[in-house]
């Protein structure tokens, strides 16, 4: 579960990662085995990427009421 900002940053940026390493089996991977190889990736790109929905559709805390200045 993501929980901060940078956290959310970090996982966009293993996402992208995952996404490369899947281009690139596209191009080198056996058609046979192809599927066998990437599935992992593909599960774990789609629980990332419901981590970061469920982060942002999660409203900021309400802080206390604002000083008056």
């Amino acid at each position: 579960m993501i929980t901060t900002d940078q956290e959310l940053q970090t996982t966009k940026e293993r996402i992208d990662q995952f996404q490369r390493w899947l281009a690139q089996m596209r191009r080198t991977a056996r058609t046979d085995e192809f599927e066998a190889v990437t599935s992992g990736y593909r599960l774990e790109i789609e629980r990332m990427q419901a981590d970061v929905l469920e982060y942002l559709l999660r409203p900021l805390p309400v802080d206390r009421e604002p000083e008056l200045v």
